[in-house]
């Protein structure tokens, strides 16, 4: 043991009073064991580890090894039958139960007090330590699901660059060297000694006078030119990209006429469907009243269906929404709002599975019929943020607790019924833009019920229809 070199000069001669001070500063917790490893005096350094564990007279005459966690009796064993007057204390980590049950790490070292069987144990409060391993922990997780889906976005996102029908291409804005291009662009530049040298000389200049255009102003541009040998027209358009410290080009090329010459159109559009079928995320096509017109593997999977045929014709609101009008909302919301980005709701499947999705849609045209598109992606189960404070009620829960006590149980019962039933008319008017008759069929009441609870709670303005 490693102690101080001359302990009688330098801290004098201590009587029993000064010592204790002396002890029970050097931890957050002290206790004085006897040899059966019994509590018989404790010390705090740390006022909120007091707290914690209920002050001195809770522990005074219990067992160490009573009051640790399952895990930490036999450390606690092996602390005690290991202690001695001089060797250096070993440190352990220890969980002692608290009087509310909770598990409170401490890290611990014992040392016999010499000519007696007491023993002194000290810890250190390691709950802040705790608590910033387990943020550590789940930053560290959520980084790797971030990272995920950015691998994945990024594979999408190059699959469809692979898949585009007409050239892209990727320059170096100082130099015009092609750093990246599609399959489409290869095919057409794959063989000249530059970029430029694609198409016709009379039209270098304007391609030229394009790129400069779009560098200077920093918007994208475009301009109609004609390609070397072929003679086809075609649309170039460019715009600009900023990587670190470079600038790029993102070039494309549509070609004039319904020629692109070789990777026609129809080709193109084979191939996303390729993608739409054998993406992960689910996609489905409705007709205006909500009937399932196609829908891809993924959607099937999710709805529990055997195939595609098994679909076709069901309503989607079978399957997505909490409720049936959740559906009628949000197809409300993209004919008169546009396109809606990642609605949270439920789906479910024809076998009872259930689970939580976001769902995107938009409007297409379909032979000039109006039909819907939507893509959903199964979120699944999300770890909960991690929390930085104390949990917060709403006004209205919070002031029910304070009337805990005051008044009878049953009155108290029917003050958090009114709370609640307020909350969720208020959240389902919120979701429904304030749709009532929506709003009625979502809570299941009827449109008088209502306007009733309307008035009763003071939510909204009645007009003269709704007041009879």
């Amino acid at each position: 043991m490693l102690g101080f070199g001359t302990p009688s000069q330098s801290l004098g001669v201590m009587d029993a009073e000064a010592a204790s001070r002396l002890i029970a500063a050097a931890a957050d917790a002290t206790l004085v064991m006897d040899g059966a490893g019994v509590i018989r005096d404790m010390a705090f350094g740390n006022a909120d580890l007091a707290a914690a564990l209920g002050g001195r007279k809770a522990w005074l005459g219990r067992a160490l090894a009573d009051a640790v966690a399952e895990d930490s009796r036999s450390k606690v064993h092996d602390m005690l039958g290991e202690v001695s007057a001089q060797d250096m204390p070993r440190w352990r980590h220890l969980n002692l139960r608290a009087a509310d049950g909770a598990s409170i790490p401490l890290l611990c070292a014992a040392n016999r007090l010499p000519g007696t069987d007491r023993v002194v144990l000290f810890a250190r409060d390691l709950r802040l330590l705790a608590s910033l391993q387990q943020r550590l922990v789940e930053a560290q997780q959520a980084m790797e699901r971030e990272y995920g889906r950015l691998r994945q976005a990024e594979t999408r996102y190059r699959l469809l660059f692979q898949m585009s029908g007409e050239p892209v291409m990727v320059l170096d804005a100082a130099s015009l060297r092609v750093l990246e291009a599609n399959l489409a662009a290869d095919r057409i530049f794959g063989a000249q000694p530059s970029f430029l040298d694609a198409f016709a000389p009379e039209d270098r200049a304007r391609v030229e006078a394009l790129l400069a255009t779009v560098r200077a102003a920093g918007t994208a541009e475009e301009r109609r030119v004609s390609m070397r040998g072929t003679r086809r027209e075609a649309l170039l358009s460019a715009s600009l990209l900023r990587h670190e410290r470079s600038s790029l080009f993102l070039v494309r090329l549509a070609f004039l006429g319904g020629d692109s010459g070789e990777s026609p159109i129809p080709e193109s559009r084979a191939r996303l469907a390729d993608f739409v079928e054998s993406t992960p995320d689910a996609f489905v096509l409705t007709a205006a009243d909500g009937r399932i017109i196609t829908a891809n593997p993924a959607f099937l999977e999710l709805v529990q269906l055997p195939n595609e045929a098994t679909a076709r014709g069901e309503e989607l609101s079978r399957f997505l929404g909490r409720q049936a009008v959740e559906l009628d909302v949000l197809l409300a919301q993209v004919r008169g709002r546009g396109p809606v980005r990642l609605f949270r709701t439920r789906i479910r499947g024809d076998q009872g599975a259930e689970a939580e999705v976001e769902v995107s849609a938009a409007s297409v045209l379909d032979g000039g019929q109006q039909c819907f598109g939507f893509t959903i992606r199964d979120i699944g189960p999300r770890p909960a943020p991690i929390e930085t404070g104390p949990p917060t009620l709403p006004a209205a829960a919070g002031q029910l607790t304070e009337l805990v006590g005051r008044v009878p149980l049953k009155e108290l019962v029917r003050e958090a019924t009114d709370v609640i039933e307020k909350l969720a008319i208020e959240a389902a008017l919120e979701l429904t833009n304030n749709n009532r008759a929506s709003a009625a069929e979502m809570l299941g009441l009827s449109r008088q019920s209502l306007y009733v609870k309307l008035r009763r709670y003071g939510i909204g303005d009645l007009g003269p229809d709704e007041e009879s």
